[in-house]
């Protein structure tokens, strides 16, 4: 029995004891007894405070013996309340809940944020990489000691229980998520956590890991907006060792700098944004925001790179830019994004 359930037992073994004391006091005492007097006889009994007797027990020898009985019992029983209530605090139980109800408050306050359904070394690597650049998100895994190893990053919001449950899913949310990523080691549980995603939250962005790369066309086929290949990502990354090691050297630099958290992200221009009819020379991308602005897609999908200072901004354009992270929420606040993002 968890701590949780003997601190409970034990609580609501000492009010039913309590209880049946203030009956017999009630019942055997007198119609002079009234129900505060009954009352205050038990606690002071079964404390052994010994205030004197409110409920006289001289004239009756039964009553007595229920004294001492009743003493006895409940010396057994406030020990067992007091153990089970030291240990619940000492080994962390208090803290642990405490921690569980904020983090359950603060995924019901979620709106438009992550969901990473997966803690083991994927995971692991996508939530430092969303903690740097800022991002809200919750966890979602059926393995205690991968949750906690989550937990101890940083203040992440985990819910315990499988990513294919609707429930677990539900309260995580996803009814009100931007996107999620399943990144489960087996691709049938990405399948099918990619096809309950999709039957909750038909606009949700979806992105699902796959071990073979012939399952790619079954998850896109089942929802998913992209899925990932490690063996073909890895297959890439060497073959860029290879032939571009400078190329391969200037990424990892801004991926592992410390000292700041230069990426490549990108900012969309909503509908009743600001930007929309301006150039991007009046923007002051460089000047102000100190980012590099790479390329601008189009709501139809095409992608100008290398766009001139004259290009005017349209509603549902993407702006994709290079810059330190928090120049890019910065941008991202003056373009009107909705976009949750950690307190810095």
């Amino acid at each position: 029995m968890s701590l949780r359930r003997q601190l409970v037992f034990s609580l609501l073994l000492l009010v039913v004891v309590v209880l049946s004391a203030v009956a017999v006091y009630m019942w055997f005492g007198g119609p002079e007894v009234t129900l505060l007097d009954a009352v205050y006889m038990a606690v002071i009994t079964i404390t052994t405070v010994g205030y004197g007797e409110i409920v006289d027990t001289h004239a009756n020898p039964g009553l007595r013996l229920f004294n001492i009985f009743f003493i006895l019992v409940g010396i057994g029983i406030m020990l067992y309340v007091f153990s089970v209530s030291t240990a619940f605090i000492v080994e962390g139980e208090l803290n642990h809940y405490i921690r569980r109800r904020k983090m359950m408050k603060q995924i019901r306050d979620m709106n438009d944020h992550l969901i990473i359904c997966g803690a083991g070394e994927t995971g692991a690597y996508l939530v430092k990489e969303l903690m740097k650049t800022g991002n809200v998100f919750v966890v979602i895994d059926h393995d205690e000691s991968r949750l906690e190893r989550i937990a101890q990053m940083g203040d992440v919001p985990v819910i315990k229980g499988e990513g294919g449950d609707e429930n677990i899913l539900t309260a995580a949310r996803i009814h009100h998520a931007r996107a999620l990523a399943t990144v489960l080691p087996e691709d049938k549980d990405n399948l099918l956590i990619t096809v309950t995603a999709r039957l909750l939250n038909p606009n949700l962005r979806i992105v699902a890991r796959c071990a073979e790369s012939r399952m790619i066309e079954k998850l896109l086929r089942h929802g998913a907006n992209s899925a990932i290949s490690p063996n073909m990502i890895g297959g890439m990354r060497l073959a860029s060792e290879l032939i571009r090691p400078s190329v391969v050297s200037f990424l990892d630099v801004m991926l592992r700098d410390h000292s700041g958290t230069l990426r490549v992200e990108e900012i969309a221009v909503a509908e009743s944004s600001s930007w929309v009819g301006k150039k991007l020379k009046d923007l002051g991308m460089q000047g102000r925001y100190n980012l590099l602005t790479l390329a601008i897609r189009n709501p139809d999908g095409e992608m100008k790179f290398n766009p001139r200072e004259d290009t005017v901004l349209g509603k549902s354009d993407v702006l994709v830019v290079m810059g330190d992270v928090s120049n890019v929420w910065e941008a991202r606040d003056a373009s009107g994004s909705r976009i949750p993002h950690r307190p810095a």
